[in-house]
């Protein structure tokens, strides 16, 4: 997605080699015309997938979340990340390391907002080593709901989260492809 690639060169910061920020437009702060673009594609890319749910992690996939799910007209359910007083129900739950975080969460959804008849879109923000995207697949499988496909804003392709995703026999849509960041540039695949 060109677009996209222009917003991470001309606003994204590489940190390291292996970080990159995007908070100006992504997860901190959001581009919303960029988000229905990003939904458009993702749209597109799962054509023909009869989807009846999108499911993220909060917070950062939540605005792409949005964007796809208003296009296809379907509901959004987001993995939490704490248990609130609310929670009184029977949940799914996995645990998951954030790369970026350097910690483990347990991510939550109520058993009410999954079921075995949902056809379920995963969609993230950036794909590393996987953890987050394999959770959410847990959190399906436990629902014995199907995973139609796992879409990705931006993939560190150097990290072995697409190849772990693929080779447990997801479809995985990765709107960027990072080849690298050395240097403190962003190379794409």
């Amino acid at each position: 997605m060109k677009l996209l690639q222009e917003k991470i060169r001309s606003e994204g910061l590489v940190l390291s080699d292996s970080v990159l920020k995007v908070d100006s437009f992504l997860n901190h702060q959001i581009d919303p015309a960029l988000m229905m673009k990003i939904g458009e594609e993702f749209v597109e890319r799962f054509k023909g997938e009869k989807i009846t749910k999108i499911l993220t992690i909060e917070s950062s996939g939540i605005a792409i979340a949005m964007a796809t799910a208003v296009i296809l007209n379907v509901p959004i359910v987001f993995a939490r990340k704490r248990k609130s007083v609310t929670f009184d129900e029977e949940l799914y739950w996995a645990k998951v390391y954030s790369y970026t975080k350097q910690e483990s969460n347990d991510i939550i959804v109520s058993k009410r907002f999954l079921s075995a008849e949902d056809q379920v879109l995963i969609l993230d923000d950036f794909l590393a080593n996987g953890e987050a995207a394999l959770g959410l697949a847990n959190i399906i499988q436990q629902a014995q709901a199907k995973v139609v496909g796992i879409g990705i804003v931006i993939e560190k392709s150097f990290q072995p989260g697409a190849q772990k995703l693929i080779a447990a026999g997801y479809r995985v849509e990765s709107l960027a492809r990072i080849q690298s960041l050395e240097n403190g540039q962003v190379h794409f695949l």
